[in-house]
């Protein structure tokens, strides 16, 4: 209901600005991932079909950089080849401390999957070697997307 309120909102200022003579006219600017040159798109959505992981890493700011690129290699050598995995976006916070993994997946059961998977156990060990971790599973309440 609230996405369906906010998207009335949208039409009805983009309405009243085109009709009182005002031009919208931002360029749309793609996002370069840090490592690779192709454009990237992030969709996050209200949806019950399935499960948002957080972890909110905290690390000393000369590891960040490690702890990132390990993350990286992880997901994509091993934790995307999982059932119920969707996507995975790394955030590295600008001061050096902290590092958010943003990960959806099909269900809780998948993630639960995961987290027992003997192969997992070594990753999670380098990871706890280098930052303290706090993990939660939510549902996105609310997108509201330009």
């Amino acid at each position: 209901m609230r996405a369906v309120t906010a998207c009335r909102s949208r039409r009805t200022f983009l309405a009243s600005a085109i009709t009182g003579g005002i031009a919208l006219a931002s360029p749309i600017i793609s996002a370069k991932s840090l490592n690779r040159s192709k454009d990237m798109e992030t969709t996050i959505r209200a949806d019950a079909d399935m499960t948002t992981l957080i972890n909110v890493l905290s690390v000393e700011p000369a590891n960040q950089r490690k702890l990132v690129d390990m993350l990286t290699s992880a997901t994509d050598g091993l934790f995307s080849t999982f059932a119920g995995w969707i996507s995975t976006s790394l955030l590295a916070s600008t001061d050096g401390k902290r590092v958010v993994i943003y990960s959806q997946w099909r269900s809780s059961r998948d993630i639960e999957a995961f987290r027992k998977n003997p192969d997992v156990g070594p990753y999670f060990q380098q990871i706890a070697a280098l930052a303290k971790f706090e993990s939660f599973e939510c549902d996105v309440s609310y997108v509201n997307h330009a």
